[in-house]
């Protein structure tokens, strides 16, 4: 690597800001809009992290005719697969390793999307902010609750256009419910509950010793980057399966926090949760638990009461009072859910937020979004004019903002990541979410603001 871009160095000079810790430098950032082809009003995109969920994200920035102008991953064969996937859209597309060198080199380069592994996130997100890109990352926004406060602090100073990938925020539904509930056609709200089955990763165990052969082409130091430091073994962690260990995501929490939590949470002005209760099936292991039920108390805020958050994860449902009118309307309850519960009424807007289905008090079956209840509300929030990408893509231009801007989808991943830390204690906790701390659990510290390993410490 040359001499310029030594790791320790390009890393203290681009992430002085400090994830997980103290601002301790300002932020010097490039604030032009757009410059790259700008006569055919097209922005000039990089990729960095080219797993599954990329290779949709890429293909919907070329498919609205912008230009993929850089690929970047530590698996060279992913980089392989990528131009491959799209075509005639990535033949120029240059390669690359490392995002710091991308960002060095790359100057046409207006707009970042980034799809690694969760613990990569803010490291990359600050570094495409002062390198003054406009940034789009992949939900969770962060790994650890003091990364999201911190880069949300860093997104908020800079001029840049950032939005996190909870893609049901784009939905016209999305919106109407948070139009609804504000506007109490459900009346007081008091409950919130959120369930999925059981994913494929590991989950319930701890970390494996044995190692095997690293593949040709990835890097495995840098995969691991700023983690701690695991033996390759096939299937464990890549492809794919990293997000069920701690050391690099968060398991079904993690990943649907920002997606089923999003919505309520904004509807209702949902602040810090203080205090959360967990029950379930191995927990406190390295990886996520096999089952679990997560318990978030919100205290009373304004005009709205206390409000609970209970998430249901592995294939645990809620009780049948709570599902009521589903079975009816649907054939069964469904796999996910997300149901906002009031007093005068209900809102099923799925585990994405993307739906609007509403059931009110003596109903026995939801309806859809044109419910009598609804009609004399009128819409409040703007809508999408396309997809959540598309959206994002629009406001780097200058037209319009997005929804989820990182000040929000940070917020949101900080409440998943704090239910997150109560599992990896194994015991309920007392949040203090404006010092991020745990109530009398001083050891609490290491999961909130973790050590990054080594030459990778931001």
């Amino acid at each position: 690597m040359n001499k310029k871009l030594n790791r320790r160095t390009f890393i203290r000079n681009t992430s002085a800001t400090a994830i997980g810790g103290i601002v301790a430098a300002p932020l010097v950032l490039n604030t032009r809009l757009f410059a790259a082809d700008s006569a055919n009003n097209k922005l000039n995109i990089a990729c960095i992290g080219l797993g599954g969920q990329m290779q949709g994200l890429m293909k919907g920035a070329a498919e609205l005719n912008h230009n993929i102008v850089a690929l970047c991953d530590v698996d060279s064969n992913r980089i392989a697969e990528s131009r491959k996937n799209l075509g005639a859209a990535g033949e120029k597309a240059k390669a690359y390793k490392d995002y710091r060198e991308l960002l060095e080199k790359e100057k046409s380069v207006d707009a970042v999307i980034i799809a690694t592994p969760d613990h990569w996130h803010a490291a990359i997100c600050v570094a495409a902010i002062k390198a003054g890109k406009h940034v789009y990352c992949e939900k969770p926004l962060t790994h650890t609750i003091g990364e999201a406060r911190q880069l949300a602090a860093v997104a908020k100073e800079s001029k840049v256009v950032t939005q996190t990938g909870n893609q049901g925020s784009a939905s016209p539904n999305f919106r109407r419910s948070m139009e609804l509930i504000q506007a109490g056609v459900i009346g007081s709200v008091s409950e919130v509950h959120l369930w999925h089955p059981r994913h494929g990763w590991p989950c319930g165990i701890e970390t494996l010793t044995t190692s095997e052969a690293i593949p040709d082409g990835l890097d495995w130091d840098f995969w691991i980057g700023p983690a701690p430091m695991r033996p390759y073994q096939k299937g464990i962690y890549h492809p794919a399966q990293w997000r069920g260990w701690y050391d690099f995501g968060g398991g079904s929490l993690a990943d649907f926090c920002c997606h089923g939590f999003s919505m309520p949470v904004r509807a209702l002005d949902l602040n810090y949760p203080n205090k959360i209760e967990i029950s379930g099936t191995a927990i406190a292991k390295d990886s996520f638990p096999k089952t679990c039920r997560v318990h978030f108390s919100f205290a009373a805020r304004g005009n709205r009461g206390p409000v609970s958050i209970h998430f249901h994860s592995g294939g645990d449902l809620p009780d049948r009072q709570v599902t009521a009118g589903m079975k009816e309307t649907l054939d069964k309850v469904p796999e996910t859910g997300c149901l906002v519960l009031g007093d005068k009424g209900t809102i099923s807007a799925g585990l994405w937020n993307n739906e609007c289905r509403i059931k009110m008090k003596g109903e026995t079956s939801f309806n859809g979004i044109n419910h009598d209840a609804a009609k004399p509300i009128p819409e409040t929030l703007p809508r999408a004019r396309g997809s959540h990408i598309q959206e994002w893509i629009e406001a780097c231009k200058g037209q319009g903002k997005t929804f989820s801007p990182f000040e929000i989808g940070g917020h949101v991943t900080e409440i998943g990541a704090a239910g997150l830390v109560a599992l990896r204690l194994g015991r309920n906790i007392e949040w203090d979410g404006a010092t991020m701390t745990v109530k009398g659990s001083p050891e609490a510290a290491t999961l909130v603001r973790p050590q990054h390993r080594g030459e990778w410490g931001l």
